[in-house]
């Protein structure tokens, strides 16, 4: 007997007028602006311009979007090129279908060419970007609940996910919801991530290799629960044995970096502190000329009246030598 369960949505599109309005992209434009808007804070925080983030996003999201449904196309190619299906198909990104790790792939290499364009170094602007990708993921994870896919094991927890489709051979009932599990992960590797850096000090891509692995550990379990169709190798699915390695080169990339380059940047944006000490510079330049006018103008008043004092003192001496003369005059005089 079934006493709760979470609802699907009874559609995944709205129509407003002729424009498609669909629950994935929605969750997945939301998840892109939250990482930019949260990465912008913390690239100022660390010492960056205003914008810089948004403008190095210009160029990984669109790589990162290519990279994700590469990487979905390739590892699920009978989807889409078998006898049946259409591959027209594997261009219909709104119907679901990003692999995270070609999106975390291939979107680095469109930030590496942002911040190259910036002379900027990619790890510092990987670790303030960060929390913001993993709670873009949890946002991200929600367009699966749209399109009532990746779902786990049958189950009837009062948490379970009940699933209404039956397109691609989905058999209605109530599910692990999956894409809940991950969600929540997301946003404690988020905090976790958050945490770490402010009480570490994390720098040169150690924040960014923290998240990544974070997010494998969790992204193993809950793989594992899954029951969509996966290829699988030593009765692992590929996203396990995928998950396994990236934890351990992230690792690895932790505790080398580490030792190779401990601390954190110093300048994470050429020219952006130099400007604020400019400024700086410059504010005390006019302060100091305003008070250099200023002592200017006391020190000739104060030595105004010592001129006049002067003056006045000359005059009874030439007064004194002139009644000196007249005497000595009379005196001379007298004697005749």
């Amino acid at each position: 007997m079934e006493i709760a369960y979470i609802p699907s949505p009874s559609r995944s599109v709205l129509h407003l007028g002729p424009i498609p309005l669909r629950g994935y992209a929605f969750c997945i434009i939301i998840g892109v602006f939250v990482a930019v808007w949260l990465g912008n804070k913390r690239w100022i925080a660390r010492g960056g311009r205003p914008g810089t983030v948004a403008d190095i996003a210009v160029w990984a999201v669109p790589f990162g979007l290519v990279g994700g449904r590469l990487y979905h196309v390739i590892t699920d190619y009978e989807l889409y090129f078998s006898e049946g299906r259409d591959w027209v198909d594997a261009f219909k990104i709104w119907q679901g279908g990003l692999g995270i790790w070609g999106a975390i792939a291939l979107g680095a290499v469109g930030a590496w060419i942002g911040c190259r364009r910036r002379g900027i170094p990619l790890p510092a602007w990987a670790d303030a970007l960060a929390p913001g990708i993993v709670f873009a993921q949890a946002i991200g994870r929600w367009g699966n609940w749209f399109n009532q896919e990746l779902y786990g094991k049958a189950t009837d927890v009062p948490w379970a996910l009940k699933i209404t489709s039956s397109t691609d051979g989905r058999v209605p009932g109530t599910y692990h919801p999956t894409f809940l599990y991950e969600s929540l992960w997301c946003v404690g590797v988020g905090f976790l991530v958050i945490w770490a850096d402010r009480r570490f000090k994390l720098g040169h891509g150690r924040a960014f290799a923290l998240y990544v692995a974070a997010y494998c550990v969790g992204r193993g379990w809950i793989e594992y629960m899954r029951v969509d169709d996966a290829h699988h190798i030593l009765g692992l699915r590929l996203n396990d044995w995928t998950a396994m390695v990236v934890f351990v080169l992230a690792v690895v990339y932790i505790v080398v970096s580490a030792r190779l380059r401990p601390g954190r940047e110093e300048v994470v944006e050429p020219g952006a502190s130099s400007e604020g000490e400019q400024g700086a510079d410059a504010d005390d330049s006019d302060v100091d000329l305003e008070k250099t006018e200023t002592k200017t103008e006391k020190k000739a008043d104060a030595e105004a009246p010592e001129a006049i004092d002067s003056d006045e003192a000359a005059e009874p001496a030439e007064v004194t030598e002139s009644a000196e003369s007249t005497k000595d005059a009379a005196e001379s005089a007298k004697k005749s």
